[in-house]
């Protein structure tokens, strides 16, 4: 089973997340393929102790074979989403990325990094790019 870490902007795409992980718990035939085990973390990154919460997201991110990053319409502005595609790139995982809409802009950091990119939120396009 791939060990997938998903990053996305907690405040504004948490339910794309949670789509995925209803996508990966379903166990009709037409979702089989799609199980992967969610290695991510939903710590409040409001916390005043930074360098505690890079510590808990590094421990997971290294438990993961797979970053999933989720371009959301914010996503481009959130400073802990750069951090995490930075470290996703340092462990050398394997990097993977969704548009949630077409025109949302790309964080400079996942642009030229190798990431395989899921065509559109889409069941199949996410499970042809994991």
């Amino acid at each position: 089973m791939k060990k997938v870490f998903v990053s996305y902007d907690y405040d504004n795409d948490r339910h794309y997340k949670n789509l995925l992980l209803a996508w990966s718990a379903n166990e009709s035939e037409h979702f089989k393929k799609f199980t992967f085990e969610d290695g991510s973390t939903d710590i409040s990154v409001n916390s005043t102790d930074i360098g505690a919460i890079r510590r808990a997201i590094s421990r997971r991110m290294k438990q993961c074979d797979i970053f999933l990053l989720l371009v959301g319409e914010k996503t481009h502005k959130s400073t802990w989403c750069d951090w995490e595609i930075e470290k996703a790139k340092e462990l050398g995982l394997k990097l993977v990325a969704v548009k949630i809409s077409s025109t949302n802009t790309s964080p400079k950091g996942i642009l030229n990094a190798g990431a395989s990119w899921a065509r559109s939120f889409t069941f199949e396009s996410i499970k042809n790019a994991l």
